[in-house]
């Protein structure tokens, strides 16, 4: 690959970003962020709105796949945006993924039918994939790792923003503006983000002299995608011993095996084995898997349980996720602050699976009579947790590769968090499944199954209408599905505490003045802070 050369322009008129941040830097993450909110809060604001679409452009039997559609894309052209900006530059790569988001989200809100909805979802989804990436990569370009702490707690209030407001906004677009303004609510912040990146944000320029791995592509492309089939479709749309999961996953552990090979042969291979080579990115791989497999099966179904046992509304159930967001954000913060001010980190991982595990060891045992305040505090060590390991995850991943593996490095990392909540989903959701129907049937008999035949998890208007002995037996039942779910997820937890153990503390890029003073620089695979700039003025 070629030496990449500075952009024209960029060194006049310009600023370091290192030490003080001038205002053009904050503009600059301004806009990341907002590009990160995009990517998150899309599916929470469409999930509100599905009825309404349902009930203009029918198609309920395709309902799925408009969520399936955009989940797909974006977990098949993560790896691909990352390397992409690797090989041709970072800025003009997430600058194109944003204008791809767009594209699609201004199509969806003009879909006529729902068979149109789930193509133009798919190019929405496409767009999506290099937006997280395109964020964490052009942040470990800007920053150096030891002060990268500083934006965590930025990064995670976007988090919690998107979980929280996101079915409020929807819901709220949805009933004073129509479905179709939940897509087009994307475009004037997009266009924002894209004027303010245009304007400051000033990034090598890079020519790669390899060709694009298309193969390596194609086979990632349909390994990703049977995986996510499997994970998405396993126990609901398909048995999961049925011949179509079975062929999803011969094909899917068939094009890993060949994509792996191949990535040894490939000039330019979209995911470099090598950086795996690095003890720490393979555990931080490890750790994030386990915390999106976590994270996203506790956002599911704690909402199940407050709405079905604890008796709260469907907007009440996402304000009561609070605790654990809110313990998310403040854990988050002071892990940055505290890897910024001192350099160590590796406290943060062993913390964090720990607390995970307890939290929801803690969640298992909630019951009927379970309190808000108790499930509260439940949830608030989950959250604590999570906020140890949400953005020391990537951080220790970056750190750990080669400046020129950075997109890849933050594109593997953001997949493996995205195939763990498939996985978190799909087996926690199994479980849950199982555990309900198993108790219904056991506490309302044949009632009880007619009742979850077909689906374990009811609405509030269904529930309503229940007779109030199979209503009590839902919620016996529901407490015993959430029991058996999040005591999974604590089991998996140990596994990302014992992964943290062994992560070994590597001096941070940027380490301050006592590793300078020294000498002594990191290991041969931390090397220095490339030299990003921004202009001076907006």
């Amino acid at each position: 690959m070629a030496e990449a050369g500075a952009e024209p322009g960029a060194e006049q008129g310009t600023a370091e970003v290192e030490g003080k941040q001038p205002r053009s830097v904050r503009v600059v993450l301004l806009a990341l962020m907002i590009a990160m909110l995009l990517a998150m809060l899309d599916n929470m604001i469409v999930g509100t709105a599905m009825p309404t679409i349902v009930g203009e452009l029918g198609g309920l039997e395709h309902l799925s796949w408009v969520v399936t559609a955009y989940t797909l894309a974006t977990a098949a052209s993560t790896p691909i945006w990352g390397k992409l900006g690797d090989m041709y530059g970072r800025k003009g790569v997430f600058m194109t993924s944003i204008v791809l988001f767009l594209i699609g989200s201004a199509l969806s809100g003009m879909a006529q039918d729902m068979g149109q909805l789930i193509g133009f979802r798919a190019i929405q989804g496409l767009g999506a994939g290099g937006l997280m990436v395109g964020v964490m990569a052009i942040i470990g370009d800007l920053i150096p790792p030891r002060e990268r702490g500083k934006y965590q707690g930025m990064m995670a209030g976007v988090m919690a923003l998107a979980m929280i407001g996101g079915p409020l906004v929807g819901g709220t677009i949805t009933d004073h503006w129509g479905w179709r303004w939940s897509f087009y609510i994307n475009l004037p912040l997009g266009v924002v983000a894209l004027i303010a990146i245009s304007a400051v944000l000033h990034l090598p320029r890079k020519r790669a002299q390899a060709r694009i791995d298309y193969l390596g592509a194609g086979l990632l492309t349909v390994g990703i995608t049977s995986i996510v089939l499997v994970t998405t479709w396993g126990g609901s749309e398909y048995a999961w011993g049925s011949a179509m999961i079975m062929e999803l996953i011969g094909i899917g552990v068939a094009a890993l095996v060949g994509f792996l090979f191949w990535q040894t042969k490939a000039a330019a291979p979209v995911v470099p084995l090598h950086i795996f080579r690095s003890g720490n990115f393979s555990l931080m791989s490890v750790i994030g898997f386990i915390a999106g497999f976590v994270m996203f099966g506790a956002v599911l179904f704690l909402p199940l349980y407050q709405q079905s046992v604890q008796g709260a509304s469907a907007t009440n159930s996402g304000l009561l996720l609070l605790p654990m967001l809110g313990a998310m954000l403040v854990t988050s913060m002071v892990a940055g602050r505290v890897t910024t001010n001192t350099g160590h980190y590796k406290a943060f991982p062993i913390v964090g699976s720990a607390l995970m595990a307890v939290g929801l060891y803690l969640l298992s045992l909630m019951d009927t009579d379970t309190s808000r305040l108790t499930s509260g505090v439940y949830m608030a060590v989950v959250g604590a947790g999570m906020g140890c390991l949400m953005q020391i995850t990537m951080l220790v991943s970056q750190n750990s590769v080669e400046m020129k593996d950075m997109g890849v490095a933050s594109s593997t990392t953001t997949l493996f968090r995205t195939l763990g909540s498939s996985f978190g989903v799909a087996i926690m959701g199994a479980l849950f499944n199982n555990r309900v129907q198993d108790v219904m049937a056991e506490r309302a008999g044949a009632l009880g199954s007619k009742v979850t035949e077909q689906s374990a998890q009811l609405d509030a208007a269904s529930l309503a209408k229940l007779p109030v002995a199979a209503r009590e037996a839902y919620q016996h039942a529901v407490s015993a599905g959430t029991h058996s779910a999040f005591l999974l997820g604590a089991v998996v937890a140990v596994v990302a505490l014992v992964a943290a153990v062994f992560v070994k503390e590597v001096p941070l890029r940027g380490a301050g003045p006592a590793a300078d003073a020294s000498g002594e620089g990191a290991p041969s695979d931390a090397v220095p802070t490339p030299k990003a700039t921004v202009t001076e003025t907006v």
